[in-house]
């Protein structure tokens, strides 16, 4: 039965009181031609249930699905192999159907995983404290700003060129409601090794800076040691936001907490979530203690009950739901519960060992990519420092590049010019990424790729 609350009368009211005349007067924002005039042309019309899902995976196999195809894109969202008991495990019904904790004592479980997802976070980071998850990556760097505001009283916040532009896009959006000014570089892959990226940065942080932002790996792939700008950084009374895109790469590079971060952020998306088609993903939080109250979304902590038997609670939950809203500290802090128990599964089968030991493979097959690229003639390597991803220059557009790579059945990677579209000089870089699941026969099949695209469509160019 269809459940229609709302009576004509209603509406009327809920019109008047927004001053619509009509329903059609709230979409005048939307244009004319992205409007439907009628139903979606191509889709079945009063057809029964089974030939309508016949023709949805008609429509579905249009597509070209990662696991079918060489497979190089990155750029934010990583391949990796989600064992199959991860899937199990969280689609038991205790907790697929939990919620948000609020009340601890039918909620142990809830808040045990939590406890734990925070005590790998803080461990992955070297970080003193992590909070139970964020929305997604862009959103916890965005808390990440706004919570250096908080802790120095400053409103400027330096952002590396090399920080993801879609993370920084969703900072920029937010930031125009909050006051914080955000000062974000040009990327340069050519010109700005990250050394040079990092002494740009040192160069402009002053007594207004609240905080420099910086991606490690970076965009492009680069890594860098990151200890001379965070003594920079703190020598002028700033904090160092440190973004992690790919959380697999700290198990074979330095953890950001070790080279003296403040505010570690990241997206979680690389262990146990996969790609989903861009989400849900999950946004990793974490800082040094002495800033903990400061740190936005929840925190689950251990004590003991009366008895002395030990239990789980919320020791810290500063958002708007739970205290008023001129103290809360985060308003988009929503909580990836059961992304984050995914995480944790996956990362609790891995163990130190397992993870180092992905991290390898991950670097092995991105050096063989790398290294099998950079042989055909006209392919420039940029990135000389990177885990799994890397940046190439080629003698044509990348976007034409991939599309005929494409059509070969080869994803060969993220055009650098899709993700600054507004920036000049880019349209020839390509970003390439190379996870456990790419095979030598996939790193054959992209050269062959590339090498025809280049010789056969491009020779005059």
């Amino acid at each position: 039965m269809r459940y229609l609350p709302l009576t004509p009368d209603d509406r009327a009211a809920m019109l008047k009181a927004v001053g619509a005349a009509s329903i059609d007067d709230l979409f005048v924002d939307v244009p004319e031609e992205a409007r439907l005039d009628g139903p979606i042309e191509g889709l079945p019309h009063h057809s029964p249930e089974m030939l309508v899902e016949r023709e949805l995976r008609r429509l579905a196999a249009k597509n070209m699905a990662a696991g079918d195809h060489p497979f190089f894109l990155g750029a934010g969202a990583y391949r990796h192999h989600v064992p199959a008991s991860v899937d199990h495990l969280i689609q038991r019904g205790e907790f697929l159907t939990s919620y948000t904790p609020y009340q601890p004592e039918i909620a142990q479980g809830t808040l045990q995983y939590l406890f734990e997802f925070q005590t790998q976070v803080a461990r992955l980071f070297a970080m003193d404290v992590a909070n139970a998850s964020m929305y997604d990556g862009s959103t916890a760097m965005t808390e990440a700003i706004f919570m250096a505001r908080r802790i120095t009283r400053r409103a400027k916040t330096l952002v590396s060129a090399g920080v993801h532009p879609h993370y920084v896009r969703a900072a920029q959006t937010l930031a125009r409601f909050t006051g914080d000014r955000l000062e974000v570089g040009a990327p340069r892959p050519d010109a700005v090794p990250p050394g040079d990226d990092l002494a740009d940065l040192m160069a402009r942080i002053d007594g207004e800076t609240s905080a420099v932002v910086v991606q490690y790996p970076d965009v492009f792939g680069h890594v860098a040691d990151l200890s001379g700008l965070a003594a920079a950084a703190h020598a002028k009374g700033a904090l160092l936001v440190v973004v992690v895109t790919e959380v697999v790469a700290l198990g074979a590079i330095r953890a950001p907490g070790e080279m003296g971060a403040d505010i570690v952020v990241g997206e979680g998306q690389s262990l146990g979530v996969g790609l989903q088609f861009g989400g849900p993903h999950l946004g990793l939080f974490a800082a040094r203690e002495r800033h903990v109250r400061q740190m936005p979304g929840r925190l689950c902590g251990e004590t003991v009950d009366a008895e002395g038997r030990r239990g789980y609670v919320l020791t810290l939950s500063t958002r708007e739901q739970h205290i008023r809203r001129e103290k809360a500290t985060s308003n988009i802090c929503t909580n990836s519960g059961l992304m984050s128990l995914a995480f944790s599964i996956h990362l609790t089968l891995l163990g130190e060992k397992g993870l180092r030991h992905l991290a390898a493979l991950n670097h092995a097959r991105a050096c063989q990519t790398a290294d099998r690229l950079a042989a055909i003639p006209g392919v420039k390597l940029l990135t000389p420092r990177f885990f799994n991803e890397f940046a190439i220059r080629i003698p044509v557009p990348a976007r034409q590049a991939l599309r005929d790579m494409a059509e070969m059945g080869v994803l060969g990677g993220v055009s650098a010019a899709r993700l600054w579209p507004e920036v000049p000089g880019l349209a020839n870089v390509l970003l390439v990424a190379a996870t456990e699941c790419v095979s030598a026969a996939d790193i054959d099949a992209l050269a062959r790729a590339l090498t025809e695209t280049l010789a056969t469509e491009y020779a005059g160019a």
